[in-house]
């Protein structure tokens, strides 16, 4: 058999441009549609490119210029491509609403902006002319109330790292609730975020007001960590362990200070960072347990530690412990869900020659009987803090709290579309120090539009 002749370099060079000239053009034609049929056998077969011998000759200047268009082809291959991570499902993506396509510089491929916004607006009745609500996002006066608008932006910047904000707007401001960028490829199953972000202690901090089942925020809560949930610039990292069941562990490094975010530390005050004993440190364990195909188990267990404004060194302590209890038939076709979610906080704070001690939490359960409506309870309990003797003490942090407070709540939701949600809410607030308990009554609405992404289970 004889052998191929041999074509000269500069032949070879002008079929492999040819080669990848017709490769991209072939790539930017449109796909031919799916019920087209091939060419008859008789049919002539299409052009190839012309052989190499008959090449022509090419200058210097030409292969220097075809060399370059070479290397450049080859970089533009060798950089990362854009966003390479599924899609996340969630709940709005069904709507239809294509996110956002925007060009990456960086990587020279396309990331997508996934926008939403989300609209919680109540009107309230209170039978205090003080209500006691305590949250940022709680209803607080009678008549209109803009719980917030949201604006919840979310991309992957390139295959290292992910990028996620949430901007709140009221009435009277703007505000920058959370901004962070999470690892996507650390080996050994670890994560780090960095930025602004909600801390993971427990099972509600770390949520939004569209994710709760009630239209306020636990008391507790409020009081602990203050009006917006204990969070702040600083950083996170977090590890999945190889155990056989779901065990994560989770440790951040944060600002101790912020009335509406750290209100137990540094709070309002104007201290500074001196060392690493003046950030907030926190720290939790997750643990999911499927019981069954139906039935499933997430238990937690927080600490957070950081300084408090009472004296040189002074600290406090919070620990919880958190569990969700949720039965979802999927081994039989129905729309029903039942939902068991409580948290239980202790709380030690240094004062000046003393160490205070309070508690407190939430139990409620969320029956879904359908696929649009759904019912719960919650209650609440919250004790005054102590001294080590057992007094009620002069609290400075609430020196108004000087005995136990339990609220009951109930409410009734329907969901037009999964884009909407109309919650109807009451409640009663007893405090040790009323004469009569406190009501409350809540008409909230709640639309979503825009890509955003799935609820943490």
């Amino acid at each position: 058999m004889s052998s191929l002749p041999r074509r000269p370099p500069r032949a070879l060079a002008v079929v492999l441009a040819a080669q990848l000239s017709a490769t991209a053009a072939w790539a930017q034609q449109p796909s031919p549609p799916a019920t087209a049929s091939p060419p008859p056998s008789g049919s002539p077969a299409p052009a190839q490119a012309a052989p190499a011998e008959d090449a022509p000759a090419l200058s210097p200047e030409e292969m220097e210029e075809l060399q370059r268009a070479l290397d450049a082809d080859a970089s533009q291959k060798a950089r990362p491509s854009g966003d390479t991570s599924p899609a996340s499902p969630t709940a709005t993506n069904d709507s239809g609403v294509t996110p956002l396509k925007l060009p990456n510089a960086i990587s020279g491929g396309t990331n997508f902006l996934n926008l939403s916004f989300i609209l919680d607006m109540a009107l309230a009745a209170f039978s205090s002319k003080e209500p006691l609500q305590g949250g940022a996002h709680d209803p607080t006066k009678n008549g209109f109330n803009l719980q917030q608008l949201e604006l919840s932006i979310g991309s992957v910047v390139d295959p290292y790292f992910r990028f996620d904000s949430n901007i709140v707007f009221s009435q009277f401001g703007v505000e920058i609730e959370e901004a962070y960028v999470t690892t996507l490829d650390l080996p050994a199953n670890l994560q780090v975020r960095a930025g602004q972000f909600l801390t993971r202690f427990g099972r509600i901090n770390a949520t939004h007001p569209h994710a709760w089942d009630f239209v306020d925020q636990p008391f507790v809560m409020s009081r602990y960590f203050g009006a917006e949930g204990n969070r702040g610039l600083g950083v996170e990292g977090s590890w999945l362990t190889p155990l056989p069941w779901y065990v994560e562990v989770i440790g951040s490094a944060t600002d101790a200070a912020g009335e509406a975010t750290a209100r137990s530390f540094f709070g309002a005050s104007a201290e500074r960072v001196l060392s690493p004993l003046d950030f907030q440190l926190t720290g939790a364990l997750k643990q999911f347990f499927p019981l069954s195909d139906d039935l499933s188990l997430l238990w937690g267990l927080s600490a957070a530690t950081g300084p408090n404004p009472t004296g040189y060194r002074n600290h406090t302590s919070i620990y919880g412990t958190d569990v969700y209890l949720k039965f979802r038939p999927i081994t039989t076709q129905s729309s029903q869900q039942l939902v068991l979610q409580a948290e239980v906080l202790y709380r030690r704070r240094q004062v000046p020659g003393d160490m205070l001690s309070d508690w407190g939490g939430y139990a409620q359960t969320v029956w879904r009987f359908s696929n649009r409506w759904a019912t719960g309870v919650r209650y609440e309990f919250g004790t005054a803090a102590k001294t080590q003797e057992g007094r009620v003490a002069n609290d400075p942090l609430d020196p108004e709290w000087i005995s136990d407070r339990q609220r009951i709540t109930a409410s009734l939701t329907y969901w037009p579309t999964e884009f909407s949600r109309l919650r109807l809410q009451a409640a009663t607030d007893r405090v040790g120090w009323r004469e009569s308990p406190d009501y409350s009554a809540f008409l909230a609405l709640e639309v979503v539009t825009g890509a955003h992404g799935a609820h943490a289970f």
